[in-house]
């Protein structure tokens, strides 16, 4: 058992990754205090009008707190607006999503899945990685995924994750052994890729149509 009884930490001393073209900064609580119960983040917006929770649909129940500004959720068919202060709870199976209503506006989500313990997801170590990669640090970013997919190796997402960092990164023969992979573990990889904005590059490589196939060469390298 840990000796440690508490920690302590302000949401402006957390560690910022900027993850999409919007501006999205996200700042990963969870990980920071190393809780392994629940996911817990917080996300600012740059601007009006920008995402502040990413719009999807889980089978978790999530609770948000509007930390500052306001923000619009929607939820299921309905939208609804929430000032700071406001806790807006999505019940498992909702649509969910926010955008902010002025610049600066963050929410902290938290959440998890009743009855099941909790496992941190593919999407928070990628968030990190693209952030790191965003940041200049590609090596740190790709480590991050690495790991997460040789902790995971029958999970498609992992790899094919792992193929649009190194597509980002300028590394496309890389990309495409992790592309082929994740086409060799579920077709679904092979959909995806076929328009997904962030792939086109590999698209026109001679090697892109092996790799959707799931076709690799010994040492990760399409056919």
């Amino acid at each position: 058992m840990s000796d440690e009884t508490y920690a302590l930490a302000h949401l402006d001393e957390l560690e910022r990754l900027e993850v999409d073209d919007e501006g999205l900064t996200w700042r990963p609580v969870r990980r920071h205090f190393g809780i392994g119960a629940f996911g817990v983040n917080a996300y600012t917006a740059a601007a009006a009008g920008a995402r502040v929770v990413e719009e999807h649909r889980d089978d978790a129940e999530e609770l948000y707190f509007v930390v500052s500004g306001r923000a619009r959720f929607r939820l299921g068919e309905d939208e609804v607006e929430a000032r700071a202060g406001t806790f807006v709870f999505a019940h498992p199976g909702t649509l969910r999503g926010a955008v902010a209503g002025e610049a600066g506006t963050t929410v902290l989500a938290m959440g998890a899945r009743a009855g099941e313990v909790f496992e941190p997801s593919a999407w928070e170590e990628s968030f990190a990685a693209f952030g790191y990669l965003r940041a200049g640090d590609a090596d740190r970013g790709r480590g991050l995924l690495e790991d997460f997919a040789a902790r995971h190796p029958d999970d498609w997402v992992a790899r094919y994750k792992l193929a649009v960092f190194e597509t980002l990164a300028g590394r496309h023969d890389a990309a495409l052994g992790q592309l082929a992979q994740a086409a060799a573990l579920d077709p679904q990889a092979a959909e995806y890729a076929g328009s997904d904005e962030d792939l086109a590059p590999l698209r026109e490589h001679p090697g892109f149509g092996s790799a959707i196939a799931g076709q690799a060469r010994p040492g990760g390298e399409p056919a």
